[in-house]
């Protein structure tokens, strides 16, 4: 396993609070009704996305979860957020050319979108992670999903296929408990979404979702491992969303609010503060660190704020091109 150095501990937690601050941005905008789309908070997922993400080659194949619609996965990536911002805005210097909603898309970096439908990010995955095999270059696909996408019987069908041919996918899981607005305990008799992977002899793994430096440790041995033909496996990260399923809509849970008891006993393990402890304790960061990364991070907000702004939206004469193939 890769040692991370300093460096490496401070990128992981600048793309932690780059990734908070401009989910913060996105949820004021959507308040402000300034959004021309919807929006689902990542706040409380961060870690998952990003620990994962850090992971895997630009040459690797990514398909993202809709939580932060590509934050956690893009910035942690090196991709500028406010290509994010701009998207969401319906403006032509969105990562979607303005058209697509919230699809974050970058080919360099191996960010394929996330799914239109819940579950099609599967069969994709285990499309690509057949091209990966073929091609022999030692890619591998990474599938990031939700525990109430997994209920879907596409996710069935394509990790039986990778597990029977072998293919290099890793399929992760954030499992915050919650399918929009139905606990999981009342839609699935098994109480891991790991459990699921046994019937296929996919061999998986349950890590703590809101330790990063977990996340990075299973998904380093999951890539290792499907990279040197060992087939596929699947981590679940176990997390929690601290907002509602998107923004606007009611935080409940069936047809009453969700228990502020425990959004509050979660709101204690928050990501960011795990992870900016641990890094004070080992003397990677200072308060003076602290204070620099985050006022550097809100200057960034405010920056790509403006620009998306100031961005035109695309010319009309353009979209038939940039939605159909030629």
């Amino acid at each position: 396993m890769k040692k991370l150095s300093k460096q490496d501990l401070l990128h992981l937690y600048r793309s932690l609070i780059r990734t908070r601050k401009f989910d913060q941005l996105n949820i004021r905008l959507a308040a402000e009704g300034k959004l021309l789309t919807f929006y689902h908070s990542a706040h409380g997922h961060e870690a998952v996305g990003t620990g994962a993400a850090a992971v895997v080659r630009d040459d690797d194949y990514l398909f993202i979860h809709h939580r932060g619609h590509g934050l956690p996965y893009s910035i942690v990536r090196g991709i500028d957020p406010k290509s994010c911002v701009a998207e969401h805005m319906g403006k032509s210097t969105g990562w979607g050319g303005g058209i697509t909603g919230f699809h974050a898309v970058d080919k360099e970096m191996g960010i394929l979108s996330s799914a239109g439908t819940i579950g099609s990010g599967f069969v994709l995955s285990a499309g690509y992670g057949l091209a990966a095999k073929k091609n022999g270059r030692g890619q591998i696909a990474i599938c990031f999903s939700g525990d109430g996408g997994v209920q879907r019987g596409q996710f069935h069908e394509a990790i039986n296929l990778c597990a029977a041919w072998k293919l290099p996918v890793v399929f992760v899981v954030e499992n915050n408990g919650m399918a929009w607005f139905t606990p999981n305990r009342d839609t699935t008799a098994v109480e891991n979404v790991a459990d699921l992977a046994k019937a296929y002899k996919v061999p998986a793994e349950i890590v703590d979702g809101m330790d990063i430096l977990a996340v990075y440790r299973a998904t380093e041995k999951a890539v290792e491992l499907a990279r040197n033909g060992g087939g596929p496996s699947l981590i679940e990260c176990k997390t929690f969303r601290y907002r509602s399923h998107s923004e606007g809509r009611p935080d409940v849970s069936h047809f009453e609010p969700r228990s502020k008891e425990e959004i509050a006993a979660w709101m204690e393990r928050d990501p960011i503060k795990l992870f900016e402890e641990k890094l004070v304790k080992d003397k990677v960061l200072t308060a003076t660190l602290i204070e620099t990364i985050a006022r550097e991070a809100d200057e960034e907000a405010v920056a790509a704020e403006k620009f998306s702004f100031d961005s035109p939206f695309p010319d009309p004469a353009r979209l038939p091109h940039m939605v159909y193939a030629p």
